[in-house]
């Protein structure tokens, strides 16, 4: 076996092993790093002080020492549990998405109720982070709760589906790469993210007011919609036509596909990046 097959294999093995309904350490680090080199130094000191009291939070399994730390902090204590067995945070599940069906008109509403979906999550995690009479454990629950969400909205198949689980159900080959249990989700989480984000030149940089201001423009609502247009994008270059067309057993990724989505999937974690950042400075600085 030569030494690209062997990392592949490798990497395989890793990432299959992650959360289903996760978009990976990678993706959500990066949209945090990108955060922290463009929020305002006020912003810095504001979250630094918050994060001493991550031990408060009982998660010594997941801690949160950093704003990269926080960024996984929802995933990780997925399986965790109290005394009696019980998860202790299994009210927060689907908070992480939102299965908005991209063959149909975009509305949120049926994905959404009771606020019990990541675009609705934004603005309440913000408006907790804000709120400077509330407890310092709620505050860095919601601090690591807000730079998570926003990761999770820009992977877009967190945004919409076609009722295939944000495509976990959607089987697909990534190139040569095919094992049985890889699919549109998790090629989107994992495999394509990896390919974009490590295409230099960094992400992680401090961009101009100009291009904050124009990529960080509009809300959760406006940036689901675009998210979710996104993903009937992703769904149409892996199925080479109709999104809305019955999809096949296993889908085909060709190289040629791959080649025209990593930038994609590059921009969709900048522009979580700098919406983040924008947000983070509207609560903090």
């Amino acid at each position: 076996m030569n030494r690209s097959r062997i990392v592949v294999a490798a990497f395989g093995a890793l990432t299959l092993s992650q959360p289903a309904n996760a978009y990976w350490d990678y993706g959500h680090q990066t949209v945090a790093r990108i955060a922290w080199a463009n929020v305002s130094p006020h912003t810095r000191t504001a979250v630094t002080r918050i994060l001493r009291a991550q031990g408060q939070l009982d998660t010594p399994s997941c801690p949160v020492r950093t704003i990269a730390d926080a960024s996984v902090w929802p995933d990780c204590i997925k399986p965790l549990k109290d005394a009696n067995g019980q998860s202790r945070f299994g009210y927060a599940y689907s908070w992480h998405y939102q299965n908005v069906n991209i063959c149909g008109p975009f509305t949120l509403e049926p994905a959404c109720k009771d606020g019990d979906c990541v675009s609705a999550q934004i603005p309440r995690q913000q408006a907790i982070l804000k709120n400077r009479r509330a407890p310092a454990v709620e505050r860095v629950k919601a601090l690591a709760f807000l730079v998570h969400f926003v990761g999770d909205l820009h992977q877009p198949l967190h945004a919409g589906d076609k009722g295939d689980k944000g495509g976990n159900d959607a089987h697909a080959d990534y190139g040569i790469y095919a094992p049985a249990r890889l699919n549109l989700h998790s090629i989107w989480d994992g495999l394509l993210a990896e390919r974009a984000i490590s295409t230099p030149p960094s992400l992680i940089r401090r961009y101009s007011a100009a291009t904050r201001a124009k990529l960080g423009a509009g809300d959760a609502t406006a940036w689901s919609r675009e998210n979710w247009a996104v993903a009937r994008e992703a769904y149409a270059t892996a199925m080479h036509g109709d999104p809305c067309q019955p999809t096949p057993d296993r889908l085909k990724m060709t190289d040629a596909d791959i080649a025209k989505l990593a930038p994609l999937e590059r921009e969709q974690i900048r522009r979580g990046g700098l919406r983040l950042a924008k947000l983070l400075d509207a609560a903090l600085g």
